[in-house]
């Protein structure tokens, strides 16, 4: 069994709905689960949100966190997967924000990518992956199967 298909599995067998809120990976996650056949039991919805206008708009993200932080940040992927849950019916949702390349800076290097679960009733978690300079599809494709080990986890006890 694939990995995506033991998440919509796990989702489906827990009564759990998922959304994604994806800025680097534009929507490969979401693109990811929704390959399996039957995913729809399981796969709320997903946000695309590249700029940080969308961020705020579509997922509440607040200016001061992107003013304080920048967009690359657990703070706002904290707000974003939150975001993804107060903006729909999910009640299981991870947040993706980072720099794919080619670039980045000193402060914030290409590879650099923020993660954050959010779950309804619980508090939400945030990490940083530091994936390095291993070119945009890679750091693309290594982002989207970090969190999809990240919504697996948080449905295994």
């Amino acid at each position: 069994m694939t990995l995506a298909e033991q998440i919509v599995s796990a989702a489906k067998a827990q009564g759990i709905s998922i959304a994604t809120a994806e800025s680097c990976t534009g929507g490969m996650v979401a693109a990811s689960l929704t390959d399996v056949p039957g995913s729809s039991a399981a796969f709320e919805c997903g946000f695309v949100t590249y700029s940080n206008a969308a961020k705020q708009k579509m997922l509440g993200v607040l200016p001061e966190t992107l003013d304080a932080h920048g967009a690359v940040s657990e703070p706002v992927a904290l707000e974003m997967a939150q975001g993804a849950i107060d903006a729909s019916q999910a009640t299981l949702s991870v947040a993706i924000t980072g720099i794919a390349g080619p670039g980045g800076s000193d402060h914030k290097p290409e590879g650099r990518v923020c993660f954050a679960v959010a779950q309804s009733g619980l508090d939400a978690t945030s990490q940083t992956i530091e994936f390095g300079a291993l070119g945009r599809a890679q750091v693309r494709a290594a982002a989207r199967e970090h969190a999809k080990h990240l919504l697996l986890a948080a449905m295994t006890p």
